[in-house]
């Protein structure tokens, strides 16, 4: 749609798109408005659209992917996650323990964390295992141990959701809903939470290709949920020296095909805890919105992936080193842009 384009303007082509039965998907952006199409089986003729009062132009997407196309909106989405963004100017830093254990051991990690600064909380209260037998979370009770810490120290809660049940809880509870690598190709799932209206942060499966991943966000905004955040976990080769191979090329390659933020998981993406300090500063440096970090009081007495977490203090310097980085960063860009 054109820069003054009026409400009545877009619901008029939003009209038009329905009496045609096709799906509308309005995504309204920093300085226009635009609209998306599903639904169709074939090419649709432009000229339904582009006499309509307010419309710029009618684009044709001819990749795989349509929403999340840098064809349908070309400025960049910014995801707004309870008081806080993921994909705007500040760099989101996600920390907590991998898994909720005890309310002391949460309310710990939450207080160092709040005071460096950052404004996201992750834990898992439903923990996806390759073993039967290995801890499975608290379930609905770390929920709410999660909720206690976003009211004592207004930090916003991501949290993975296994199930539709777990769907409905982590809405309850949470503030951004995580689909698990493990859960990345599970369509039903991800249509289930594209009806949600809380954002969804979608980790990269261990063997998926980019455009594999890019389709299932696809699924997500498809249902109507626009608010998708990406993450690079690791993706498993032949290396023995990592638990994953942290794929840090697909950051910039996400950047230039779709409009969605993508942030980056040094702790799954190697497994090792001497790993995840370089690869976060790697993460930053290459242009991800944010980092996803496990931290833990005491690693060696962790429930789950205790090898990988990161002691408060190794937490701390983390913090505080790819700060300088971002700010580097972002440095360079403001004096590119005014050159």
């Amino acid at each position: 749609m054109k820069p003054d384009a009026s409400e009545s303007d877009i619901q008029r082509v939003i009209e038009v798109v329905e009496k045609l039965g096709f799906r509308p998907h309005q995504m309204p952006g920093a300085s226009r408005t635009a609209i998306g199409i599903t639904g169709n089986k074939g090419a649709v003729d432009p000229t339904h659209f582009e006499n309509l009062p307010g419309v710029a132009d009618a684009i044709r997407v001819t990749k795989p992917y349509k929403l999340i196309s840098r064809d349908l909106r070309p400025e960049k989405s910014v995801v707004k996650v309870g008081n806080a963004e993921i994909g705007g100017s500040e760099l989101a830093m996600i920390a907590g323990p991998c898994a909720v254990e005890t309310v002391e051991q949460v309310f710990q990690v939450a207080e160092v964390v709040a005071n460096s600064g950052a404004k996201f909380f992750r834990g898992g209260a439903f923990k996806p295992r390759t073993s039967p037998y290995a801890f499975q979370g608290k379930g609905e009770d770390g929920l709410k141990i999660l909720a206690e810490v976003r009211e004592k120290y207004g930090l916003n809660i991501v949290t993975e959701a296994m199930d539709e049940r777990g769907i409905d809880l982590v809405e309850k509870y949470g503030d951004c809903i995580q689909i698990g690598a493990r859960n990345m190709q599970n369509f039903s799932l991800l249509k289930y939470v594209g009806q949600t209206r809380k954002p969804v942060l979608l980790k990269r499966g261990m063997a998926a290709t980019l455009e594999e991943f890019l389709l299932a966000a696809e699924y997500i905004m498809a249902e109507g949920n626009y608010d998708v955040i990406l993450c690079e976990r690791g993706i498993r080769t032949f290396g023995t020296h990592a638990r994953n191979t942290l794929d840090l090329s697909v950051v910039p390659a996400v950047q230039k095909l779709t409009h969605l933020p993508i942030i980056v998981d040094p702790s799954h993406g190697t497994g090792r805890n001497y790993m995840v300090n370089p690869l976060a500063r790697a993460g930053v440096a290459v242009g991800a919105d944010g980092l996803i970090i496990e931290v833990h009081p005491c690693p060696e007495e962790a429930l789950c992936d205790g090898a990988q977490a990161q002691t408060l203090e190794q937490y701390q310097e983390l913090y505080t080193q790819i700060k300088a980085i971002h700010s580097i960063l972002t440095q360079e860009e403001m004096t590119i842009a005014s050159a």
